[in-house]
């Protein structure tokens, strides 16, 4: 008795202490009441409150889904909230006692509170619909007010805020939004960082709060860095912000000027002196008690004292299960082929299975949080070598059937794990060679080593330095049927761009470039029992008109004279063999070969002449997938684009007769060892195709999996740092502490139980990198739309039903019932009337796609029912409206002697419209703009710069007449380019090429440095990505990278935001100015 006493004391402290921390960490998202005794605050997705002293902390909300973003109402008993407890991200109310929340908005637009006005009014940022005069680019949020009870949204202001703060006066301070970049980064001075700004709106709080393009607005902070999170003094003369104008988050204090109208300089002052991390979350009480988080835990400043940590101590059950069984089905990333056939190794979820070929039996192999990948089988069967990242590096393992009886890994029970290559290598992509006697692998991402398995001795037959990898698994190589040589990609001096194919002669080092085109060769494959090669190359397909991209063609090359004249004959050919006797020595031939077919002949190379052992097998170019050619040389299988989907194909090489074997098929191609099925995987399923009849089937499995949440996420944590230190493009990592920082932020893992702390955890640690194209991404999809009715809708309207404001071109009123015109009333839809004021969003929720019934009044006609089918966004109908907007703007004030295109992205489809208007549509005009602004990047700089670059050299003028000018195809008159803050990427490149090369002018606001070549790697959880910028681009001019280096205009203009409310464009007005006065010199 006494035994089972004092275990289940033992159990009920350990129980206890699971339940009571007296020290949480990653306490965010908090607002003090306003009487500052108590502190509302977020801990892993619920709310809770805490008095300002300390103590116990009370547990507001318990529900599954995220709680966030608290925020008290003005009389302390009511806390505001967002939450996805109904799928989407919405907001709600909930007394400060606890209860049942009620639900304030639902739209699907990602509701996010910014302050509580005085009578319960939320004011809240979601993506809705901007106003018919807004001018700025669609697409971003815009501010909303609601009522203490909810209701229909109305629109405050059209402007992206990110912050703000309402003064008793009815005054509003704000945090501006320019344009992209990760929210979490820290350390960067650019024209993107944000700034405080105070706005005297058109109406009050008390008139429903409208900040319009008569609204009063003044630029507060001048600091080039960040300045965030303005909060007003309690008597509405002053605000604190967070600034980091000394190197991180801290606060400051600044008075409000006397005249807003006066862009008076005051200095402030700074309130807290911390090194380390940011600052974050900056609220005030009524008493002027400040509350903020810093490092993971709460603080406040009280009448201008020294900032005191709140203690806080939270008792609450662990939702999150310690491990959690699952049954995976779909999902493999990584296949490999047992020699007999029999069994597939596969990877799921960063774990290694063996499924059965015939049956859905499949064996778990490892069974860790960390990431395994790239399985490749011994000779025998028995072994599965594999790379796994443990202990923080990549390094190759193995796992082999221990006893004799035991024939297949899919129903082996006894099995030992070994680590092959050394500690602390990262080493990974393992191939073990046809004769069993070597293990190939990538060290250090592009090396490719070779182990002798017997000795374990390890020799580098390609160094590292003579690839790059851009992404992990980028890299390929093969061993050749005798195992002496290993084909591989090949990058040398600075062939990053139009790689070819090299073969490495093991035993020698020997590395010779086969194919030396200047194009992109790739997909490469051994052939015809190695005395061939197949590979891809675009150098006859047609190539995209601008950025990346082209059509591929299958070729081979022959390493063997007479396999190349026995590939050449023809059917004719084979006859008259026969008939010259050749029959006989044929079948001689083939025994012979048979003998040999279990120890592969020793290849010799004849590497000399094989440029002149070319052949193109594809007819026509096209967009290719993987290719296999049998061992015969007789058929040819390839996936090609052809019409809605990518098809496998068959070329009979004997008649050049080509069938589509199979519709709808992508993925790489691995054929069985009989050449009787082509196994394909397709990045999350694996099938195989009976080559004979072509019939397909799926090969089904079923791999116990369990997952450990925590464990994982901290892998993750350690393979992104890991990432980073490898693969950063500058290897000094800025000259951070990036080690120190790693310390810094594991200590959160503990107190972070879903991804959306963890994604927000991510991007602060790689937020200290100061660097472009980072920042992690959680991809949480509600599956919740609004259906679009294709038309802005009166805001000032007070009466029932939905005015129509102006119809949206390309949208679904326009396109389905164009006699509805501006000032039509929607009243209801699917017969549910809408009543002024109520809140409509549910009426189309989910309809996008689908047909419903809307109710409209037309002036002097009876109402009427119509059928309708609203799309899912407006957005290209939103963008074309704001194109064509700006092309009229440029008509009018050039009396057209000027023309205006605008460069969505960096990439063919916006260079083909860029190239069509130009050439076309003002090919009369003297002069163009060509407006980059709010363009995300791509790879596009070079390509657009040699269009705008040219000069005129030869007029063709048969018999007096004028035709044309070469060269042709490029613009040869004046030309300027817009630019602004939120040119991101190549849309900062192209602004410093076009500068550089001295084309034109810059017009409009500075650029941030933004110019490397990002991977968004997507982690073993799939929800989860992450980005490194890792190819640095290094000016010639100032031999030093482009990161972090603003590109200035020649004219600065900055689009203030009364002027974009009104609907004006100052900038393009500027570029106008400047193009009539270069034209009419």
């Amino acid at each position: 008795m006494k035994r089972k006493l004092t275990f289940l004391t033992a159990l009920l402290i350990t129980a206890g202490s699971a339940m009571a921390q007296d020290s949480p960490l990653w306490l965010r998202k908090n607002d003090i009441s306003p009487d500052g005794t108590k502190i509302a605050f977020t801990y892993k997705g619920n709310i809770y409150t805490v008095p300002t002293e300390g103590g116990r902390a009370y547990q507001l909300t318990s529900n599954q889904s995220h709680d966030s973003d608290p925020m008290w109402s003005p009389d302390g008993k009511s806390i505001i909230f967002s939450s996805y407890r109904e799928k989407s991200k919405d907001i709600y109310k909930v007394s400060a006692e606890g209860g049942k929340p009620v639900r304030l908005t639902s739209h699907p637009g990602n509701e996010t509170p910014l302050t509580v006005l005085e009578d319960g009014s939320v004011v809240f940022s979601a993506n809705i619909q901007q106003d018919a005069q807004y001018g700025d680019f669609p697409g971003g949020s815009q501010v909303y007010r609601t009522g203490p009870d909810g209701g229909r949204p109305e629109l405050v202001t059209s402007l992206q805020i990110a912050d703000m703060s309402v003064a008793p006066d009815g005054t509003v301070i704000y945090e501006d939004y320019k344009g992209y970049e990760d929210p979490l980064r820290k350390h960067h001075t650019s024209s993107v960082t944000r700034d405080i700004w105070i706005c005297v709106p058109t109406a009050g709080p008390s008139e429903g709060l409208r900040i319009d393009g008569i609204s009063i607005f003044t630029k507060l902070s001048s600091f080039k860095g960040e300045d965030r999170n303005p909060v007003f003094t309690p008597d509405g003369k002053a605000y604190y912000y967070l600034s980091e104008q000394d190197g991180t988050l801290n606060i400051y204090y600044s008075r409000i000027p006397e005249n807003v109208l006066v862009n008076e300089e005051i200095k402030p002052q700074q309130i807290t002196f911390y090194k380390g991390n940011p600052v974050r979350y900056l609220s005030i009480a009524d008493n002027g008690t400040l509350c903020y988080s810093y490092d993971g835990e709460l603080y406040t400043i009280r009448n201008g004292g020294k900032p005191e940590k709140v203690a806080i101590q939270i008792i609450t059950d662990q939702i999150e299960k310690e491990a959690e069984v699952q049954t995976l089905t779909s999902g493999a990333t990584h296949m490999a082929i047992s020699p007999e056939g029999n069994e597939i190794a596969i990877t799921v979820r960063g774990d290694v299975f063996v499924t059965s070929v015939d049956y859905k039996t499949t064996q778990r192999i490892t069974n860790t949080p960390e990431q395994e990948r790239g399985m490749t089988f011994s000779k025998d069967g028995r072994t599965i070598y594999y790379a796994a990242e443990r202990n923080g590096h990549w390094g190759i393992w193995k796992t082999s059937l221990t006893e004799k009886e035991d024939k297949m890994f899919t129903y082996a029970v006894k099995m030992r794990e070994e680590m092959v290559t050394a500690p602390g290598q990262t080493c990974f992509q393992p191939q073990v060679s046809p004769d069993g006697e070597y293990l190939a692998y990538l060290k250090d991402r592009t090396a490719i080593a070779v182990m002798d398995l017997k000795s374990g001795k390890e020799r580098i037959l390609l160094d590292r330095m003579v690839n790059y990898s851009y992404t992990d698994g980028d890299q390929s190589y093969e061993w050749s049927p005798d195992s002496r040589y290993i084909l591989c990609n090949y990058q040398a001096n600075g062939g990053w761009n139009n790689e070819d194919v090299a073969m490495i002669d093991v035993e020698t080092g020997e590395i010779t470039d086969l194919t030396e085109s200047g194009y992109s060769d790739g997909g490469f494959r051994w052939a015809l029992k190695g005395k061939a090669m197949t590979w891809t190359s675009d150098k006859a397909g047609y190539r995209s008109h601008g950025s990346w991209g082209a059509e591929r063609d299958i070729y081979i090359m022959f390493f063997d004279g007479k396999a190349y004249a026995d590939f050449l004959k023809d059917k004719e050919d084979r006859e008259i063999a026969k008939i010259m006797g050749d029959e006989k020595k044929n079948r001689k031939e083939k025994k012979d070969s048979a003998k040999v077919e279990k120890k592969q002949e020793k290849l010799v190379m004849d590497l000399d002449d094989r440029k002149d052992r070319i052949i193109k097998l594809t007819r026509f170019s096209g967009r290719l997938g993987d290719h296999y050619l049998t061992r015969d040389g007789k058929k040819l299988y390839y996936s090609v684009r052809l019409e809605k989907s990518m098809d496998l194909c068959v070329m009979d090489l004997e008649d050049n007769s080509v069938k589509v074997l199979q519709k709808g098929v992508m993925g790489s191609i691995h054929p069985s060892a009989d050449e009787k099925y082509l196994f394909l995987h397709t990045g999350s399923g694996i099938s195989r195709i009976n080559i004979a009849s072509g019939k397909k089937e799926s090969i089904p499995f079923s791999g116990e999996f369990e997952r450990k949440p925590a464990k994982e996420r901290e892998y993750i944590f350690n393979h992104i740092w890991k990432q980073v230190s490898e693969k950063f493009y500058d290897p000094e990592i800025h000259g951070i502490d990036w080690e120190g920082y790693r310390n810094t932020y594991a200590k959160f893992l503990p107190h972070i139980d879903n991804n959306f702390d963890f994604q927000e955890m991510l991007s602060e640690m790689l937020g200290e990198l100061n660097g472009s194209h980072t920042g992690a991404r959680y991809s949480y999809r509600s599956g919740l739309t609004n259906g679009s009715l294709g038309a802005f809708f009166d805001n000032g309207y007070e009466g029932d039903g939905l005015k129509i404001q102006e119809i949206i071109k390309g949208g679904a009123l326009y396109l389905q019932h164009p006699d509805i015109e501006a000032g039509d009333i929607i009243t209801a839809i699917n017969g549910e009337e809408i009543k002024a004021g109520a809140d409509y969003s549910h009426m189309l929720k989910g309809k996008a796609g689908k047909k419903i019934v809307i109710t409209v009044k037309q002036k002097g006609k009876k109402e009427k029912d119509l059928f309708i089918e609203p799309s899912y966004t407006d957005y290209r109908q939103m963008y074309n409206r704001w194109v064509r907007q700006r092309e009229e703007m440029v008509r009018k004030l050039s009396d057209g002697r000027i023309g205006y295109v605008h460069v969505e992205g960096m990439d063919s489809e916006s260079f083909r419209r860029v190239f069509s208007d130009l050439l076309g549509k003002y090919r009369t005009c003297e002069a163009v703009i060509v407006d980059t602004r709010h363009n995300g990047g791509g790879w596009l700089h070079d390509d657009l710069a040699t269009l705008l670059d040219g000069t005129g050299y030869i007029r063709f003028e048969p018999r007096g007449q004028y035709i044309g000018t070469e060269p042709y195809n490029k613009w040869t008159k004046p030309s300027c380019v817009l630019i602004g803050e939120d040119n991101y990427s190549d849309a900062c490149g192209f602004p410093y090429v076009y500068k550089t090369l001295g084309i034109g002018k810059l017009i409009g606001a500075p650029v941030p440095g933004t110019m490397t070549a990002v991977w968004w790697e997507t982690q073993i959880d799939p929800s989860l990505v992450f980005g490194i910028p890792q190819v640095g681009a290094l000016g010639v001019k100032e031999g030093r990278y482009l990161e972090n280096m603003q590109i200035e205009p020649d004219i600065i203009v900055y689009n203030e935001p009364a002027s974009v409310l009104r609907g004006e464009d100052m900038q393009l007005e500027a570029a106008v100015a400047e193009m009539l006065k270069e034209i009419n010199k």
